[in-house]
């Protein structure tokens, strides 16, 4: 199912349509073809600061629009530069709740040139949902968003 959806996304990304509106488009694809995938975002470095910034995304609205590096899952990912994977998101200490729905989440790191400058996080309401194939997925997906970038 996912490696179906790579040929969508190469259109998308490669458009001339703004580079917003490219990535709300991905979020938006993402969100409503894979049925696990409940919420869709990209974080971005916010300039110099040690913090992310919510960047396009779909799903329910979220109040973690700034998010300090080292809290929850994704500013974990800011410090570490990896992959992190959360199948039972009550299981861990360091979790910023976003919605009661959510029982698992996976943040991949973004990175232009060598330096993290942001991440892809999807939460899911399915409890362990993601696989490896889930993570080169979203490893391919950022790959293709940084040469846009």
């Amino acid at each position: 199912m996912l490696s179906k959806l790579r040929p969508k996304i190469v259109s998308i990304l490669h458009s001339n349509a703004e580079v917003s509106l490219r990535l709300q488009q991905l979020c938006d694809l993402l969100q409503e073809s894979i049925p696990y995938y409940d919420w869709v975002g990209f974080y971005f470095r916010n300039g110099n600061k040690e913090e992310l910034k919510l960047g396009p995304y779909a799903g329910a609205p979220t109040d973690h629009t700034i998010i300090p590096f080292g809290k929850g899952i994704c500013g974990q990912v800011a410090l570490s530069n990896e992959n992190f994977v959360v199948p039972d998101v009550q299981a861990q200490d360091n979790y910023i709740a976003c919605s009661i729905n959510v029982k698992a989440e996976i943040v991949v790191p973004l990175f232009v040139n060598g330096e993290n400058i942001g991440q892809i996080d999807i939460d899911s309401n399915t409890p362990d949902p993601f696989t490896h194939e889930d993570e080169n997925f979203l490893e391919f997906v950022n790959k293709e968003v940084a040469k846009i970038l």
